[in-house]
């Protein structure tokens, strides 16, 4: 092998130990996961051509945001804001419930935690970084202007500092704690944006119990049980439909009546948007075991499951989660064994 190949070789392997902690930048800037992950490789390839123009003047890994930083500006001048359902319009009554979809780019998107939180030892760290990818605070993050959000992530979330920022962004150091400053008055603003942070990390014995109990209600489709497991206030969504429900008797309601497909449902538990959540499967009367329907994410507080979201474009999401298009059922699966 020449020294050009080992070379090469080498400079995959120095660029490919950025690509988590980039995408997991790139898609708190974007709001959706396809998009952050074509970014991160459009800025690797932007570093491989131009590698023999960086001359070192400042790390590996800062050269690397000030690239995927001016790619997420660029796509962001579309002016594309991703949302929740709740950010777009308000709450529907049961009684009026209707299933109307948005195109996919309207939608705050979800993300499985293994390709946006790097491993990290400090706790701390671990726990700031999955609080900034769970769904409210990328909502709110969604609200800045991008050049702010680039500043507030940068500064809050990854602790650079603000000369650092300055440098990247070809700005001033007062531009950027005005920015900062500017980002974090509209973050104040949104009082949901940390609604989410009563989620431990990892879960408690109380939240795990809570999620036992959730699987074994909504697998066996008790609605009793189930309303007991929710805030009187929690809130349902489902993209790509504008639709959003609030409250347990509404949920209950729906889940028994348009929803009532799901009876019989399969969950398989997923790491998403660093909050506990569940890969959906409903009975597939065609094929026989079990068909994809939704990757859920909750969302706990004070005991309760005070938010559940379903994203129900499985043929996108189940491959992004590493997890089957398809179930067998269990009757299936032990005469497969024997």
């Amino acid at each position: 092998m020449s020294d050009g190949t080992a070379t090469v070789d080498d400079l995959d392997a120095r660029l490919e130990k950025h690509r988590v902690e980039l995408t997991g930048y790139c898609y708190r800037m974007l709001g959706s996961s396809f998009e952050a992950e074509d970014a991160v490789q459009d800025t690797l390839v932007r570093a491989w051509r131009s590698y023999d123009k960086f001359e070192g003047r400042s790390s590996l890994r800062s050269w690397l945001y000030r690239i995927a930083t001016n790619v997420c500006l660029d796509m962001l001048n579309a002016g594309n804001k991703r949302a929740r359902p709740m950010d777009l319009s308000e709450s529907t009554p049961l009684a009026k419930a209707a299933l109307s979809p948005r195109p996919d780019n309207t939608w705050l998107e979800p993300m499985p935690d293994a390709r946006v939180l790097p491993t990290v030892e400090d706790p701390a760290e671990a726990a700031v970084a999955k609080e900034s990818v769970r769904l409210a605070f990328m909502a709110a993050l969604q609200q800045l202007p991008p050049k702010q959000r680039a500043v507030l992530i940068l500064r809050e979330v990854l602790a650079w500092r603000a000369s650092e920022v300055a440098e990247l962004l070809d700005t001033s150091v007062a531009s950027v704690n005005s920015a900062l400053q500017r980002a974090r008055a509209t973050l104040a603003e949104r009082a949901d944006s940390g609604a989410e942070a009563a989620v431990s990390d990892p879960l408690d014995e109380e939240q795990q119990k809570l999620l036992e109990r959730y699987v074994a209600a909504f697998e066996g489709y008790d609605m009793s049980a189930l309303t007991a497991l929710l805030h009187e206030d929690a809130i349902m969504t489902m993209p790509p439909f504008d639709l959003w429900l609030t409250g347990h008797d509404d949920i209950a309601g729906f889940m028994t009546t348009i929803g009532s497909a799901c009876e019989g449902s399969c969950l398989l538990p997923v790491q998403v948007n660093g909050l506990p959540g569940f890969a959906q499967y409903k009975p597939d009367p065609e094929k026989g075991g079990y068909t994809p329907w939704a990757v859920q994410v909750l969302e706990i507080s004070d005991g309760r499951l005070t938010g559940f979201h379903f994203f129900l474009d499985t043929e996108r999401w189940f491959p992004l989660f590493g997890v089957p298009l398809h179930l067998e059922a269990e009757a299936d699966q032990v005469e497969q064994g024997e």
